[in-house]
């Protein structure tokens, strides 16, 4: 009895010891999480969740050049229209299934029905074929030249991969089975809404043998636990960064840089790619039904001072006409002569031009993500200066995505405008940038719709040549700028900081990731 009680104790002792040297990474992202679904949900956040547990098809590296990741080899026919795919080895979901065709054609299936780029790749398939388990082949009725860029998607909507059962979901409802192949297991049971969530290392996940290269190459995990920790207030995330309660601010407050700065405990790590503000109006409700009104407003915004209220630090933002971003490949100024200059007299000239009533916008601001919350009070002043009304409703950022799902009126509940920010990633092209599809009730909220802007977008798929992609992206952006779909409110750069004892990549990826990152 005595040795039975003894040995119980050595491994009580073995298993506390075990439990303390476990490497625990405990992060505050910029966002807490309240839609597990990144298909459903089109919430950065909830793409950074995404990554956490499921994995892709392809990937884009630090060059913004695709990969493959969960593919191991694949084959195009000569005519272009039949595209075969091997699956790698070693696939197998968390629940310890192995990852087939079919797995993959219903994850495919589902996610195009959601996203932008691949509602018009869908448009060009005449069916998904499973070969083997772990061949699968898509057959185009035509030609669809970013095959490759749309499976390898980095940013919303990410074509995850899923179990079958899972991605035969209604599109339009959540899934509430989250169980994917990459490589950390996500902790349901530990979920606590609005405080934290938990991931675990997947002791089983199968890295491809490449070096880690952006978001493509051997996903290596090397801390045992993740935690991402809900803190709303900024203040109370840098005491906690400086305490040592917390390894890792995602995005930190820019007017905090100067105290970091001088912390020898704390490094900063600025992203590599830019972010773009946005303002989005309401294609269904007036006055933004109005096109004219809608050039107004583009008039009457003005970016220096939107960037100014919002990040302030001129080394982390820049004045930016380009609706694919600077100094990216498709970067123009093409129809924005005058546009976002804060030109008051322009909009009133055109306010008055379209008849329009003083029919009040009414704008969420999001109170709780610091970096775009200055995004409302700011255009309300803009276009006040212009004689637009203005009634900005505050409210809290996951509460908000809710609330611009509605179609509604703003009288029952819905919106006339937001701004909101994209991560360059997302916007490169007219292609994936998601605020230019116009397909309606299919569109993003907002719902524009316009079939010359859509017949745009099908034109620059059919490009042949880089010069060729250019030249419709001008024509694109040219269009876009016309009817208003969005309007380009300068970029901005994104700061995180971490303790100095951990060890994270050399070059960061344009997405949030854990893989790759160490703890002392």
């Amino acid at each position: 009895m005595r040795r039975f009680v003894s040995t119980v104790a050595a491994l009580a002792t073995l298993a506390v010891a075990s439990a303390a040297s476990a490497q625990t990474l405990k992060v505050v992202m910029h966002s807490d999480v309240k839609a597990l679904d990144p298909i459903w949900s089109g919430a950065y956040i909830t793409r950074n969740h995404g990554y956490m547990l499921y994995d892709t098809l392809f990937a884009v590296d630090e060059n913004l050049q695709v990969k493959p990741q969960m593919v191991d080899s694949w084959t195009t026919s000569d005519d272009g229209l039949t595209w075969t795919f091997k699956l790698r080895d070693g696939l197998e979901w968390h629940d310890g299934t192995p990852v087939t065709s079919e797995d993959c054609i219903a994850s495919l299936k589902r996610w195009s029905a959601r996203d932008a780029m691949g509602q018009k790749l869908a448009a060009s398939v005449q069916e998904y074929k499973a070969v083997d388990p772990t061949t699968f082949q898509i057959v185009l009725k035509q030609k669809f030249g970013p095959l490759l860029s749309a499976l390898g998607k980095p940013s919303v909507t990410v074509p995850f991969m899923m179990p079958k059962k899972v991605a035969e979901t209604d599109a339009f409802k959540q899934i509430d089975t989250y169980i994917g192949s990459g490589p950390f297991v996500f902790k349901k049971d530990e979920w606590k809404p609005g405080e934290k969530l938990v991931y675990v290392k997947n002791p089983k996940y199968k890295p491809r043998s490449e070096p880690m290269s952006g978001l493509a190459g051997g996903k290596v995990v090397k801390v045992d636990r993740v935690e991402w920790l809900a803190i709303a207030d900024a203040e109370t995330q840098l005491n906690a960064l400086l305490n040592g309660e917390i390894d890792m601010i995602e995005g930190v407050a820019h007017d905090q840089l100067g105290i970091l700065e001088k912390e020898k405990n704390v490094r900063l790590i600025r992203g590599r790619t830019s972010n773009q503000y946005v303002f989005r109006m309401n294609w269904l409700h007036p006055p933004f039904d109005n096109q004219k009104i809608r050039q107004a407003a583009a008039y009457a915004l003005g970016q220096e001072e939107m960037l100014q209220a919002n990040v302030g630090d001129k080394r982390y933002y820049r004045v930016c006409k380009a609706m694919f971003t600077c100094d990216s490949p498709l970067a123009t100024t093409a129809g924005m002569d005058g546009l976002v200059e804060g030109n008051a007299a322009k909009a009133r000239e055109l306010l008055k031009e379209a008849g329009y009533d003083g029919t009040v916008v009414v704008m969420p601001q999001p109170t709780d993500l610091g970096v775009i919350k200055q995004i409302a009070p700011v255009a309300k002043a803009q276009l006040e200066r212009a004689g637009f009304k203005v009634d900005v409703q505050p409210i809290d950022w996951q509460s908000m995505n809710a609330r611009l799902a509605k179609k509604d009126p703003p009288s029952q509940g819905g919106w006339n405008a937001f701004g909101t920010s994209w991560a360059q990633v997302d916007i490169l092209d007219p292609l994936m940038t998601p605020f230019l599809a116009a397909t309606c009730d299919k569109a993003r909220a907002g719902w524009p719709c316009d079939e010359a802007l859509e017949k745009l977008r099908d034109k620059f798929v059919a490009a042949n040549s880089e010069a060729e992609k250019k030249a419709v992206a001008e024509e694109v952006q040219r269009h876009a700028l016309q009817v208003v779909t969005h309007v380009p409110l300068g970029e901005w750069f994104s700061v995180s900081a971490v303790r100095t004892n951990v060890e994270t990549r050399p070059v960061p990826p344009p997405i949030t990731t854990f893989w790759g990152i160490s703890k002392k």
